[in-house]
């Protein structure tokens, strides 16, 4: 694999909110990323986003994007239901690949679109952009330092009343709809990040009337007694917060934690000691860093954002919605 030059020439596949995030969060490092490319299923959302950011290159098709030979990796926005086929054809076509999370609605796509990635040779990683936020991975060195003893558990809440109708993501089964897949995967995997894989998960759900999660509540257990208390919810208001506890102490993601820009250290005498950890616009840039030193390393995988915890995390969330009840329209079998 050739070893990619700097700054690593981006291209960007599709046009919504997420996509205009990461492009101004890609500005912060000029020297590290330029976007070369965008690609949309409509030429005049290309030309306008293109337009709007001086893109130089905008197609009006997945396919062209791919065969753009300017281009060395996509960030793979939109839908969740439209991940795997657009990740799988950027791959294919040899183009590594940066893809929003959830990386696909199940573990059977997330598994081809690394299966491809291996085959074809070329990078691919979820931009779980939490496990490469500073603070997040500071708590982390924090717990395994043993500031506050044995670490026993996981608290951890996404949860926000959206006031959205049928159609908007969160709702729309179409679009794999629900709190899990959306909010979810974030204190998922903030648990995979923190203590691995569960050997046991279990959830309970209440369920919209077009059949998506609304507000689930997940236990997850690990062999050595550990365990992971996690919320997730578009109807309720809560903390977005996240607490490893210990038998000494407690360390606190404040709010928005999967964006943390610090970390609290509570100990049992009382004591309280807060780590500033500021970050400049929203993070996102922070897996793409991390992609582009991954391509000029000629590495196919990310040490922080591996494969591995990607499928464990996906395994838990096709779990958890058997459990529930939740089946989108896509896997259902006449």
């Amino acid at each position: 694999m050739l070893v990619m030059t700097t700054p690593v020439r981006w291209g960007i596949l599709a046009t919504g909110g997420i996509a205009t995030e990461f492009v101004t969060d890609l500005r912060l490092v000029p020297d590290d990323a330029s976007v070369v490319a965008v690609g949309s299923r409509s030429a005049e959302a290309a030309e306008r986003f293109g337009a709007t950011w001086d893109i130089p290159h905008r197609h009006g098709s997945w396919a062209d994007l791919a065969a753009d030979p300017d281009v060395e990796i996509v960030y793979v926005a939109g839908p969740h239901v439209a991940h795997h086929a657009a990740a799988r054809m950027m791959l294919a076509a040899g183009k590594a690949v940066l893809c929003e999370k959830p990386i696909t609605i199940n573990t059977a796509q997330a598994e081809d679109l690394v299966a491809t990635a291996k085959a074809n040779n070329v990078f691919l990683a979820e931009a779980m952009w939490m496990w490469t936020n500073p603070a997040v991975r500071r708590c982390a060195e924090l717990a395994a330092s043993g500031v506050i003893g044995d670490v026993t558990g996981l608290a951890a809440d996404f949860s926000f009343p959206a006031d959205v109708g049928p159609e908007h993501r969160l709702a729309n089964p179409d679009l794999g709809g629900g709190a899990v897949l959306d909010l979810g995967v974030y204190v998922l995997a903030l648990a995979q990040l923190m203590f691995g894989t569960p050997d046991s998960v279990r959830a309970t759900a209440r369920l919209s009337d077009l059949g998506v999660d609304e507000t689930t509540g997940i236990l997850l257990g690990y062999p050595d007694g550990r365990h992971a208390l996690l919320s997730t919810s578009w109807r309720n208001f809560g903390t977005i917060s996240a607490t490893l506890t210990g038998t000494t102490g407690h360390l606190v993601l404040p709010y928005r934690f999967f964006r943390a820009r610090a970390v609290e250290i509570h100990t049992a005498d009382g004591a309280v000691e807060v780590i500033d950890m500021p970050v400049e616009g929203s993070g996102l840039r922070f897996p793409a860093v991390e992609a582009g030193r991954c391509l000029r390393e000629g590495l196919i995988e990310s040490p922080l954002l591996p494969h591995a915890d990607t499928l464990a995390v996906m395994r838990a969330m096709d779990e958890i919605r058997r459990q529930v009840g939740v089946v989108y329209p896509q896997q259902r079998v006449a």
